[in-house]
């Protein structure tokens, strides 16, 4: 049983973890830096929550290779739609 429990975390300290991130996120919009850096915090607060979402109450942390690669496929093709776009926006053309 001891084994069972190391294996997968207690949901209620995952559950923790993203409440202690959500107020992150929310007190990053008053950081003295700038827009810019309050935006690139919460989106790299909001992309730790999904991890630990799909790790944990997806269970996806005990599948093989395959679903991340099911998964990354998709993600890589928006990252390079999304750079293939930049001249277009920076330039306004």
């Amino acid at each position: 049983m001891e084994e069972a429990e190391a294996k997968y975390p207690n949901n209620v300290a995952i559950w923790v973890w993203l409440i202690a991130l959500l107020a992150a996120g929310l007190l990053a919009g008053y950081l003295p830096f700038g827009h810019y850096v309050a935006v690139a915090a919460i989106f790299a607060i909001a992309l730790v929550k999904a991890v630990l979402v799909t790790r944990h109450y997806m269970h996806l942390r005990s599948e093989s290779l395959l679903i991340y690669a099911i998964g990354g496929v998709p993600l890589l093709l928006l990252l390079t739609m999304a750079l293939l776009l930049v001249p277009d926006i920076v330039y306004n053309r």
